[in-house]
């Protein structure tokens, strides 16, 4: 029911869109008829039609991932080896531009039939912001914004998971300048993140508001300097924060590994804001990008001793084209890409993380190393096989994995994009 009646809102807003352009396209030409030329032929209606279809773009994606794993990740099992095999995404996109308008509507259905994506914008304002409503993305983390098709390894890093929301319902502007490649957005969501349900007590929405500034001095082909940093400020109105932040990058596995509630209790939530920083650097097919952010409770009661508390974490990522390809670089979304017309290519790669998600008296401390090899067969195809060690401490670590402090776990992935 939730998605039908998104899907009609959305489709209800572009009719209205773009019904309301083409009135007064139509009223303009007939004021123009009936002044010059009283016999001129009117638009036919079906030339609409046919714009329409010739700007509808149709696509997606489907990724099937392995997993063997042990230790910390199976840690409810002793630790001992499992595995799984299932898709990972698939995922559909309808998308057209009409004018200044243009619309995406994305859908998953690895699982069940679930909305990622669902934007309309507008990009008519002469030298001003580009403006968005919908399900959209958060102009949260560079790993984060990096679409799952394009990212370096499998999985994005767990700092990344932690922090970034994802899709949520909001409005949004950003606007790149070209000249000196700043590039500014910020927006508005309902938060229902994190454990938030989305209003308070009063049935009153609880709000999110995210900013990202993101400067690229350098921003040639092969030879890119970006720097960035974001903000979020998020109500929780006395919602209980989640537990587990990030799973330590490897899915399905029964153990998530980041948990700032284990050995303790989890805690009712004010409000919780965080702030993130990032630095990628590109030379040829070499590819660096690091990130850090830091995330701080303001729970319902001043007496909590997580009240005020702070959390941080780091990601490093090295990666290199063994075929000399290099990724493309968007100074107008701040994002990587995989190299345009990509065939034959095989790309190494290698990730520190850590996310400390412990208190004086709870929590997970979590390091994740990453060995990665990926071959594009073509800008379609592209298979990946990673290697993950994770290393579990903290005041927590016994409660939520025992003696099983390592994790180890082999993950395979097969892509194809249409």
């Amino acid at each position: 029911m939730r998605i039908s009646t998104s899907v009609g809102l959305v489709c209800a807003g572009l009719w209205l869109a773009s019904g309301a352009q083409g009135s007064d396209d139509n009223q303009n030409q007939l004021n123009q008829n009936s002044e010059f030329n009283s016999k001129a032929e009117l638009p036919v209606q079906g030339e609409a039609v046919s714009s329409f279809w010739e700007n509808l773009e149709i696509g997606g994606r489907v990724q099937l991932d392995y997993n063997q794993f042990d230790g910390a990740y199976n840690a409810t099992n002793e630790g001992r080896t499992g595995s799984n095999l299932f898709p990972r995404r698939v995922r559909a996109y309808i998308e057209s531009e009409q004018g200044d308008w243009d619309y995406k509507l994305l859908m998953d259905f690895a699982e069940e039939a679930e909305i990622v994506m669902a934007r309309l914008r507008y990009s008519g304002f002469d030298g001003g912001p580009t403006i968005q409503l919908g399900k959209l993305r958060e102009d949260i983390s560079l790993e984060a914004l990096s679409s799952s098709k394009y990212l370096v390894m499998i999985e994005r890093n767990s700092l990344a998971n932690t922090v970034s929301p994802y899709f949520r319902w909001g409005a949004s502007a950003y606007q790149y300048f070209p000249s000196s490649g700043l590039r500014y957005a910020f927006g508005v969501y309902k938060n229902d993140a994190f454990g938030g349900s989305g209003e308070d007590d009063y049935e009153d929405l609880d709000y999110a508001g995210s900013g990202r500034l993101t400067w690229a001095p350098w921003r040639d082909p092969g030879r890119v300097l970006h720097l960035g940093l974001w903000g979020s400020y998020r109500e929780m109105s006395g919602d209980e924060l989640s537990p587990a932040w990030a799973r330590g990058e490897v899915r399905e596995t029964p153990v998530r590994l980041v948990d700032y509630a284990a050995g303790g209790t989890p805690v009712a939530v004010d409000h919780l804001t965080q702030q993130g920083l990032e630095l990628a650097a590109q030379w040829q097919g070499t590819l660096l990008q690091a990130e850090y952010a830091r995330r701080e409770l303001n729970t319902t009661d001043s007496a909590s001793p997580l009240d005020g508390e702070d959390f941080d974490g780091y990601s490093l990522t090295l990666s290199h084209f063994l075929t000399g390809e290099t990724r493309e670089y968007s100074a107008g979304q701040g994002v990587f890409k995989q190299p345009a017309g990509v065939r034959n290519a095989w790309e190494v790669a290698t990730r520190s993380s850590r996310v400390n998600a412990s208190s004086a008296t709870q929590g997970t401390d979590v390091t994740t190393h990453t060995l990665g090899v990926s071959y594009y067969y073509d800008p379609s195809i592209k298979f990946a096989l990673n290697l993950v060690r994770s290393r579990v401490s903290g005041p927590g670590a016994f409660a939520l994995v025992g003696e099983e402090r390592d994790g180890n776990s082999l993950v395979l992935r097969a892509q194809y994009l249409f």
